[in-house]
Order: C-alpha cells, then sequence, then structure tokens
C-alpha cells in the first residue's frame, strides 16, 4: 500500500502546449484534444497543435490542478522544492530537487528540423558560449513511442548504402568529386574510424553548401525524378525526397535525408535517441519522454537557426538501423520501454473493461496520462474518478491500484528502474 505520508501528495496537474508551426492544426491534433481535456482550453481549427508538456521544465512547466488548498498557480516544480521527499532519496541524492525527465505527447503534421542533442559537456559549453541559443546545460537523450504509425529519419545509413547514395549526381554536385571519391574507395577492411571520418567529410561538406548551390541542386534533382518517375517506381527515399521539397523548398535538409536511415514505426514500437545523433520526426503522433532539457542543435528543415558547424562536428557518425524498442510485459496489461538511459522510462496500460492492475510503488517519482477511457485510481484509503486528459504525478513509494468499467489507455513516465539497482 501507499505510504501514508504520500497520499495526499498525489497531484493532478494541468499541461503545457506547444504551438510549433509543424504540428497538427485544430481537432486533428492529439495534442489539442489532450489540452481541451486537461484544461478546458478551446481548440482553434487552424492553430497547430504540436506538443503537449508535462514535467518542470522552465520551456512548459506544469501547475498543480487540484489546489488541495494550495492554489491554482502552484508550479509543480516549486512545489516539489518545497516537498522533496516526493522524489525518494536516490534521485534527490542524484538530480536534486527537480523532476529528471520530461514527458511529451507529439502531433507531427510536417518534418521537424534535421537536428541532434548535445552531450552533458558540450551541453554546457554552449550554455557558456551562446545562451540566447542554447538555454539550459544538459543533455537530451529521447524516446519515441508511436501512438499511430509514426515515420523519421534518424541516424546514418550502412557504407554500402552510401556509396550508392553517392552515385546521385546532384549530391556529387555538392559535396565534390574528391569527397565523393574518398568514400567510394573505402571498402570494409579500411577500419571503422577512416569510414567514420569520411563519412564525417561528406556530410560536412553536404550541409556546408550555399543556400544558392543547394536550391540549384534540388531543383535538379525535383525535375529529374519527376521524369524518372513516368518510366520507374520511384524509391521510397526519393519519395520522401520530394514530399520534403513540398514542405522546405530549396533546404539542404532534402537532400540530406538520402543520408539517414528511414524509420517507421507501428503504434506500441519505440526510437531511442541518445546525445549526438542526428534525426528528424517526420509525421504520425507519439508518446515522448526526454532528460529535462530543450537543447537542439538544427541544421535543415527550419525557418529557425542553423548551426552546421556545431552539428557537423558534435555527431557520432554512428552507421547502421537504429534498435527499435518493442516494450516488454511487466504484466498481462502494462508494457515497459526501457531506453538505455537513466533519467526515464515509460510504462504503457491498456486495460479492458471491468479489469484491474497495480502500479507498486517504486523509489522514484512518476506522471501519469490518461489517454483514453476512465477509470478509479485508488491510493492508500483514497479512490479518484480519473478520465481521458488527467495527468497526475505520483511520489515515490507510491503504490496505485486501477479499475475501470470501460477500456483505459494511459502511459507512465518514472526514472529508470536500472538506476535504482545501480544506485543501492
Amino acid at each position: 500500500m501507499a505510504k501514508a505520508a504520500n497520499v495526499d501528495k498525489v497531484k493532478r496537474l494541468r499541461g503545457w502546449v506547444q504551438n510549433y508551426d509543424w504540428g497538427r492544426c485544430g481537432a486533428e491534433a492529439q495534442v489539442a484534444r489532450l489540452l481541451a481535456l486537461n484544461s478546458g482550453a478551446e481548440v482553434k481549427p487552424d492553430r497547430p497543435y504540436a506538443e503537449f508538456w508535462m514535467g518542470t521544465h522552465d520551456s512548459g512547466p506544469s501547475f498543480l490542478a487540484d489546489g488541495y488548498g494550495e492554489g491554482q498557480n502552484v508550479g509543480l516544480k516549486e512545489w516539489i522544492r518545497k516537498n522533496p521527499n516526493v522524489l525518494g532519496h536516490k534521485v534527490l541524492e542524484k538530480w536534486g530537487p527537480d523532476l529528471p525527465f520530461l514527458f511529451k505527447v507529439l502531433s507531427v503534421a510536417k518534418a521537424l528540423s534535421i537536428q541532434a542533442h548535445p552531450d552533458k559537456e558540450l551541453a554546457k559549453e554552449l550554455l557558456k558560449l551562446k545562451p540566447n541559443l542554447y538555454k539550459d546545460g544538459n543533455h537530451k537523450p529521447e524516446m519515441a513511442l508511436a501512438i499511430t504509425e509514426f515515420r523519421a529519419l534518424c541516424g546514418f545509413i550502412t557504407l554500402e548504402e552510401l556509396k550508392g547514395v553517392l552515385d546521385i549526381p546532384e549530391i556529387v554536385e555538392l559535396v565534390g568529386n574528391a569527397s565523393a571519391k574518398q568514400v567510394l574507395d573505402i571498402d570494409k577492411q579500411d577500419g571503422a574510424e577512416k569510414v567514420k571520418y569520411a563519412l564525417r567529410s561528406v556530410f560536412t561538406q553536404l550541409m556546408s553548401a550555399s543556400k544558392e548551390m543547394a536550391t540549384k541542386s534540388i531543383a535538379k534533382l525535383k525535375s529529374r525524378l519527376h521524369v524518372e518517375s513516368q518510366l520507374r517506381c520511384l524509391t521510397e527515399k526519393e519519395q520522401l525526397v520530394l514530399h520534403l521539397e513540398k514542405q522546405y523548398p530549396g533546404d539542404i535538409g532534402v537532400i540530406s535525408a538520402f543520408f539517414f536511415n528511414y524509420v517507421k514505426l507501428n503504434p506500441g514500437e519505440a526510437l531511442y535517441l541518445g546525445a549526438n545523433e542526428p534525426h528528424a520526426y517526420l509525421s504520425g503522433e507519439c508518446i515522448e519522454c526526454m532528460a529535462t532539457s530543450d537543447n537542439v542543435v538544427r541544421a535543415g528543415l527550419t525557418p529557425k537557426h542553423r548551426d552546421i558547424q556545431t552539428l557537423c562536428s558534435m555527431l557520432t557518425y554512428k552507421q547502421g538501423y537504429p534498435d527499435i524498442l518493442k516494450g516488454f510485459p511487466l504484466s498481462p496489461y502494462i508494457t515497459r520501454y526501457l531506453p538505455p538511459f537513466e533519467e526515464f522510462e515509460v510504462d504503457c496500460c491498456i486495460l479492458p473493461k471491468r479489469a484491474s492492475t497495480v502500479f507498486p510503488a517504486i523509489p522514484g517519482p512518476s506522471i501519469f496520462l490518461v489517454f483514453l477511457g476512465k477509470g478509479t485510481f485508488r491510493i492508500g484509503s483514497r479512490e479518484d474518478i480519473v478520465t481521458e486528459g488527467d495527468v497526475l504525478f505520483a511520489p515515490s513509494n507510491t503504490e496505485i491500484t486501477i479499475t475501470t468499467s470501460s477500456e483505459l489507455q494511459l502511459y507512465r513516465a518514472g526514472v529508470n528502474s536500472r538506476f535504482f539497482h545501480t544506485a543501492l
């Protein structure tokens, strides 16, 4: 059962929405639906609803929704600082009086920027050098768990695939024959460092192309592919590149898509991204969790500031298709997604009609999002009805029993359970 001291510290939260221009518009977006249910806000049909944030990050903090005498304008971050014991002593000792993870829902209508997130060392350096661009000194490993089919570019393709890409005339025109030849002449016996060096060289050359050269080469590529589409079926990657060109005409990110793995997640599959790994989300809706940071270095498919030099110098240049997490069952109704980062994990709970399940007490805090349906949370002797759109903060050492009369779908974010085993 829950420790009595924490029963009244389970709090309902108001989430925060980001209206970035790549979001889905109006009622099409799960983000908009959750916002309306969570806070009663009016959804505007022509407004993009990109991200629903649940956590303590200063760019989109959650607030306590049910005062229990604490008022409507108390931020979750401020409340945790006043009640640090809710985090559990291991979390408090490691990360101080704040949540180490940020929980989100994303509704993606068009491609996000080609980007990477710096490791802790680089994040601190960028904060010091460019505080107006990089606003915190934390790293930002992240994981996307697909709600619908979810598409992304992630990590570099293999050496063999790269050699095929360097047959594309418009790419050779941008990177130059010498850089292309450097890659084409490599074989597997040359070793990983040589491959990495050549990939870095050719990718940096591509991303550093002038706006004028990029626009010209993309126009040539577009017209060539339109002609060839009359004679053959275009590859998936070629179709994607034409689609991206409509979204971001003349952007170097359009042509750089050839260098990345094209990943399609089915609902219930997850993709995780470590520091200094290039990626771009393309379309679909997902649950996302990450370390509490908003650090992004961008280089393409964006009207925002690009920092091409930083991005090209920071990447790991690791090649090959990324690992896809399918989760593992914790119980008949709960699936856990456990990335290799200590800050977070995500559970998905799908509870059929008239069923019950238990989230056992754990040594760290959790945030629950009721995504669909309605049920009852029992915490100690207290029972609360929860419905879709509800967001709850649960302190460490709190056991929660959930029962439902209709199907219920919810997600939980918490500190990675491996952290507690290694922190013993």
